[in-house]
């Protein structure tokens, strides 16, 4: 048995192909590959600042992690603007890293790989600010990730039982 990752600044037509299974899996949130890839993954593959990371155990895909720069004129962060405090909003928004998703199969869970995930499409980032939304529910596993690796919460999220999470240093007047 063999577990690898990978980081990767672009995604080709393949790495969608690849990468939707997974997705599905662990998300379940769209219909099919290319409404997907409509709705989501092309737009953000092609933001600046994107990169994702990607486990493999043997030649298998078994999780990834993806992300780019969040700046105002994009959905997530528009809407951050209008839930979060507006001092919080100032000091944190608009050319952070925005870490979208991390999802690792279920065969491959409570293995460390989120951890490992998380790391690897963080690592050697030159945002000074990294933000994220995650489930409001303290005690889910994601949540446990994210507290462990020093994010915090800094307002509600979009959406019902979400909030935001930080790591960085925000800026100041």
């Amino acid at each position: 048995m063999s577990l690898f990752t990978r980081v990767d600044p672009e995604a080709t037509d393949a790495d969608s192909v690849e990468l939707w299974p997974v997705y599905q899996a662990v998300f379940d949130d769209q219909s099919d590959l290319a409404t997907w890839r409509t709705a989501v993954w092309d737009r953000h593959a092609a933001r600046d600042g994107f990169r994702w990371a990607r486990a493999y155990h043997d030649e298998d895909l078994v999780g990834f992690a993806y992300g780019y720069t969040g700046e105002r004129g994009q959905w997530w962060t528009d809407r951050a603007f209008e839930v979060l405090p507006p001092e919080t909003a100032v000091a944190w928004l608009d050319g952070h890293f925005e870490l979208v998703s991390i999802g690792v199969l279920p065969r491959a869970r409570r293995r460390g790989l989120g951890r490992v995930l998380l790391h690897e499409v963080t690592r050697d980032l030159q945002h000074e600010r990294w933000l994220l939304m995650a489930t409001a529910d303290e005690s889910e596993p994601a949540r446990r990730l994210y507290a462990s690796d020093g994010w915090r919460v800094i307002g509600p999220g979009v959406g019902d039982d979400t909030v935001i999470l930080a790591k960085g240093r925000p800026r100041t007047r």
